[in-house]
């Protein structure tokens, strides 16, 4: 535990770790995901910090070393090296505020760079009528399945909108059928989906079996014998979605690392094959950056043609 970890290192490098309930104190004005982001990462921190004899002061050599303990030793990624450091970095800026320290020692080490494409593969047209195949329409869950699944390779709806779905966020429009939803770091729901008529239909034919679903229930409940009729939570969307995944024959397919959220990548790389900018992808996926909607642009480059 994070306690247990201060009194070790105060023991042995005098640290100051009383800072670091101060210093996520400071961050209270974030949404809660980036807090607890921050709060992991900077765990990690202390952790690797109290397991070697290293001095009262944090050093740009040690940020260095710890640099290197993370790409060679965990492994991660480079995105997460990043965000790791980012802590780090946030963290020492806040003692230099405090007067713990005189310079952020961070400052000079950056991050790995980014990958250009994401970790995970997109699925090909071929690979995602295999997928839709094997999802069995005879009852309420297959429905179900069908028509999040459909939401995510259709409208790029991520696990954590699904699952906050509510009955009364579906309404129809001008233009169709849309889908309020909120997105991860988000407070409400404040944006909206407009389904095409193949994801319209499916998430019809699965609500036609609830009748009488008001507006605050669950548009996804769960259909297991002790969760029946509460809320599916992200981990059950992504069980049910592996299992399709395998069922299909597409878990690790040709070497492609493909995972639930593969699902959602190949929409945003359909978006990107179909012309759409860096921007409208942005948009249309809920992103928060443009960088990382160039990520499925230049995936879209190298998937083969034809696929």
């Amino acid at each position: 535990m994070v306690r247990t970890s201060h009194t070790r290192i105060r023991s042995r490098a005098g640290f100051p770790v009383n800072h670091y309930d101060g210093f996520l104190r400071s961050l209270r004005l974030m949404r809660p995901e980036t807090r607890g982001t921050y709060g992991r990462a900077l765990r990690e921190f202390v952790r690797w910090y109290a397991a070697g004899e290293r001095g009262g002061r944090i050093t740009t050599a040690d940020v260095v070393l710890y640099k290197r303990y993370l790409t060679s030793r965990k492994p991660l990624s480079a995105v997460s090296v990043s965000t790791y450091l980012t802590a780090v970095r946030r963290f020492c800026h806040y003692l230099v505020r405090r007067g713990v320290l005189r310079e952020n020692p961070a400052l000079p080490v950056g991050g790995n760079s980014r990958p250009r494409v994401h970790s995970r593969a997109a699925l090909t047209p071929a690979e995602v009528q295999a997928l839709l195949l094997v999802v069995d329409r005879s009852d309420e869950r297959g429905l179900r399945d069908l028509a999040f699944i459909r939401l995510m390779l259709g409208c790029a709806l991520s696990e954590i909108e699904i699952i906050r779905a509510d009955g009364g966020d579906r309404f129809v429009g001008p233009e169709g059928v849309t889908l309020r939803v909120q997105g991860k770091g988000r407070r409400r729901k404040d944006q909206s989906v407009q389904l095409p008529p193949d994801v319209a239909a499916a998430l019809d034919a699965y609500l036609a079996l609830r009748p009488g679903l008001a507006s605050g229930d669950p548009l996804f409940a769960s259909a297991g014998n002790r969760t029946r009729g509460k809320r599916m939570t992200t981990r059950g969307v992504r069980d049910r979605v592996s299992h399709y995944l395998v069922q299909a024959g597409l878990k690790g397919e040709g070497g492609k690392r493909i995972t639930p959220y593969s699902l959602r990548h190949t929409a945003a790389v359909r978006m990107a094959g179909e012309g759409a900018s860096a921007a409208e992808i942005r948009d249309r996926m809920r992103l928060g950056s443009v960088t990382t909607a160039m990520l499925y642009i230049n995936q879209s480059k190298q998937q083969p043609a034809g696929t």
